[in-house]
């Protein structure tokens, strides 16, 4: 009874690809599934089998070119999700709702640069009104230009008065 050293070498075996493994059949190198649903990828084939079945998944497959293959799986996993979620509609019911939300993202859009130019509008005209306006006396008035008229703290003193010097009256 002797120890050989092959037999110690672990046998290295094809993992089975997902669709392989869940439908419990032996996985060669000429799968057609191997290659788009590996092992770690169950969930997807097992949406993709419960809405297509297995058959018409390895004949879709199969139809469309080697390059496209990929994306044409990615497409059948997306629309077999939105087919469980939404049975009627599938992935048509996610684009018309996304087409929707679209719609009123762009009608809110519309208000806020209307509200935004009534805004403009309005500001332009306080800004030209309050070129006119004078806060002590109202419209500017020519009879109005004074030093007092346009900033009560520059109040020129003529002939010396100081209003800080006058006696207050007693009683």
């Amino acid at each position: 009874m002797g120890f050989r050293a092959d037999e110690a070498k672990p046998s290295m075996q094809h993992q089975p690809c997902a669709a392989c493994r869940m439908l419990r059949r032996r996985c060669d190198s000429k799968c057609v599934l191997a290659p788009y649903f590996p092992t770690n990828e169950v969930e997807n084939f097992a949406v993709v089998h419960r809405v297509f079945g297995a058959s018409n998944v390895v004949r879709m497959i199969q139809m469309v070119e080697e390059t496209k293959r990929e994306d044409a799986v990615k497409s059948m996993v997306y629309e077999a999700t939105a087919r469980l979620r939404d049975p009627v509609y599938g992935s048509a019911g996610s684009i018309y709702e996304l087409q929707k939300m679209i719609e009123e993202v762009k009608a809110q859009l519309d208000s806020i640069k209307t509200r935004v130019s009534e805004m403009q509008e309005q500001k332009e005209q306080l800004l030209s009104i309050s070129g006119n306006y004078n806060p002590l006396f109202g419209v500017n008035d020519p009879m109005f230009d004074s030093p007092m008229a346009s900033d009560p703290f520059e109040f020129p003193l003529e002939g010396g008065w100081v209003y800080t010097n006058i006696p207050a009256p007693s009683c």
